[in-house]
């Protein structure tokens, strides 16, 4: 059984590598003149659609994002590893998990897609709940924080890591499957491909477009940087390390 059409949504954030810094007015991190890229989880979704269709399981890959306009340019860096199409819905708003999950019903609905694969959590907010949200909408069975995806006899074998060890789950199509980070090794795009991807066409609308409520539903109070830590103490033995421990009240 092949699938008609997987749907990838992806996440523009501030770069990996990047060290984030807090607004003055703890109102959020900064992203002015600051280097963004793909959401690695959602990075290591379009990898594994990308597979998926080079193994004959899948015959389109469509990927969409939601976000300002300078979004675009993560979707031709996807476009330019396997993926087929894209769909840039543009917005200037910080929308949460909810309004996405939303937004993101009425794409899988307009696309009539059999399979959503997304990452676990996008790397800014660590919400870690699109996915979720967006199974309990299309009332579709869902997997997350997937290691391994096959897909066969019109299920998705899922195995995914749980505390215990790794859990084997089976759940009919369509679905929703997020991808952890052990799913696979994003591959790098070659010049030939990132070329061709520049001339490649992006189905662009406006939030507005898809009629859907983004209100928010909680405010964010305050983002404030992590405490510095204090600095280590050597000892010179396990008696003194041991003592210090019951000194500071550890022991």
């Amino acid at each position: 059984m092949s699938l008609a059409r997987v749907l990838v949504p992806v996440k523009r954030t501030v770069d990996y590598a990047v060290k984030i810094r807090v607004k003055p007015d703890n109102t959020g991190v900064e992203t002015k003149n600051v280097k963004m890229s793909t959401n690695p989880f959602d990075e290591i979704a379009v990898e594994e659609a990308v597979k998926l269709k080079e193994k004959g399981l899948v015959k389109e890959v469509v990927a969409v994002t939601i976000g300002p306009k300078d979004a675009a340019e993560i979707l031709r860096k996807l476009m330019a590893v396997g993926v087929d199409r894209s769909i840039h819905i543009e917005t200037d708003e910080d929308l949460q998990p909810l309004a996405v999950a939303k937004v993101l019903k009425k794409v899988v609905e307009k696309e009539n897609s059999d399979l959503v694969l997304l990452g676990k959590q996008a790397i800014d907010d660590d919400s870690c709940q699109t996915g979720q949200l967006l199974g309990g909408l299309l009332n579709w069975p869902q997997a997350s924080f997937a290691s391994e995806v096959n897909v066969e006899g019109g299920k998705a074998i899922v195995k995914r890591e749980i505390d215990g060890g790794l859990e084997t789950v089976s759940v009919q199509l369509p679905a929703v499957i997020s991808a952890d980070l052990r799913l696979n090794t994003p591959r790098y795009a070659k010049l030939k491909d990132i070329m061709a991807a520049r001339k490649m066409t992006i189905d662009t609308s406006s939030l507005a477009d898809w009629g859907v409520d983004t209100t928010p539903r909680f405010d964010v109070v305050s983002v404030q940087d992590p405490p510095t830590r204090a600095g280590g103490v050597k000892v010179e033995s396990v008696q003194e390390l041991v003592q210090k421990l019951k000194n500071d009240g550890v022991l």
